[in-house]
């Protein structure tokens, strides 16, 4: 089904973390953070390989310390996607990381310390063309901001970002990316709706510290939802207290709700009443958890009685209404066969596995 309502994505340069494309016409990419310790390389390794399965495009990973940097060179060779490398203050961390492959630093050139320990990041960063994000943080402001605003607020956040970029500037550097982020939803989309008419570089947007998988899955989806339908926004991560592989989920189901990015089953399954025929939530669970691993879009809708489903289904690359005394499956918008109850999860993905290219 076609969206009558179009996305303008807000023009900007564009940068690469590794082979990912962030800006310009490149697809809105979606990011994770690894909680594991980064010095324990083997489950590092690990969950990075299993949010690489759920999706993910770009995967951060913090880096504390000299130790951990090591350790995240013994990653970065184990893995063959994108990583970037969380580091505050000590810019020995960032060359070091530099030296071993990372992808893009995550350092606020402001928190660095001296011009020269700031020069030689950047210019290490240029040499290896390793782009910078630049992260703001309501949580993190300098103190004379705090004290000027006496709360964080969106401009403390904007202000905050543009000093930070001035150093980049004054050093000719422009490959880097910018965040904002707070936990107040409007606070994040007034920041980031201010600072983007101010730059041309790529926004990562996020919701920081939405809470727990409900909760933040919901202020994530409002808040990220509002800035991506006016086109703000290159990358996103959404921040959840949960599995990381579940922030790869909910960060595509956002951009697949605004067709911004196609990826994995689009399942379009109505809440279930009475009319049913068969057990539409129960079928449902079942199919997502067989169906993670394909990643080709495809729209599968499971209506569960013959009032919406046929509609529904012929809207749909594959798609299931109930009926009596046999459901009707639909394969590229027409009537295909019946399934009786107790085979429609294993016919519903045995018909489904037989269309992923």
């Amino acid at each position: 089904m076609q969206s009558e309502f179009k996305i303008t994505r807000r023009p900007s340069r564009q940068i690469h973390v590794g082979k990912v494309a962030v800006g310009g016409d490149a697809p809105i990419s979606v990011q994770s953070m690894t909680n594991t310790d980064t010095c324990n390389v083997a489950d590092t390794i690990a969950q990075i390989q299993a949010l690489q399965n759920a999706g993910a495009d770009i995967v951060r990973v913090s880096v504390p310390s000299q130790e951990a940097a090591e350790a995240f060179g013994q990653i970065k060779k184990a893995v063959n996607m994108p990583l970037i490398a969380d580091i505050h203050f000590d810019y020995r961390i960032a060359l070091r990381v530099a030296e071993l492959g990372v992808d893009c630093l995550r350092i606020n050139p402001g928190n660095i310390g001296r011009e020269d320990r700031v020069r030689a990041v950047v210019d290490c960063a240029r040499d290896k063309g390793i782009p910078i994000r630049i992260g703001v943080n309501a949580g993190s402001l300098e103190k004379d901001l705090q004290k000027k605003y006496g709360e964080p607020t969106s401009d403390a956040l904007v202000e905050s970002a543009l000093r930070h970029i001035e150093i980049l500037d004054k050093l000719n550097f422009s490959d880097f990316k910018v965040s904002l982020k707070a936990s107040e939803v409007f606070m994040t989309i007034l920041a980031y709706k201010k600072l983007a008419t101010q730059i041309e570089q790529p926004l990562h947007l996020g919701i920081t510290e939405a809470g727990g998988f409900r909760a933040g899955a919901v202020k994530s989806a409002i808040g990220l939802g509002m800035l991506l339908a006016e086109g703000i926004g290159d990358t996103i991560r959404v921040s959840l207290a949960a599995n990381p592989v579940e922030e790869i989920k909910v960060g595509f189901d956002i951009l697949k709700s605004l067709h911004l990015r196609q990826k994995g089953i689009n399942l379009i399954a109505c809440p279930s009443c009475s009319r049913q025929n068969f057990d539409v939530i129960k079928t449902v669970n079942e199919l997502e958890s067989r169906l993670e691993d394909i990643l080709q879009p495809m729209d599968v809708a499971v209506i569960g009685c013959v009032v919406n489903g046929p509609g529904e289904a012929r809207e749909a690359h594959i798609g299931l209404t109930g009926g009596t005394p046999n459901n009707l499956l639909y394969v590229g918008g027409k009537a295909d066969h019946k399934v009786k109850n107790e085979d429609l999860v294993d016919e519903l993905e045995r018909v489904i596995r037989a269309q992923v290219k």
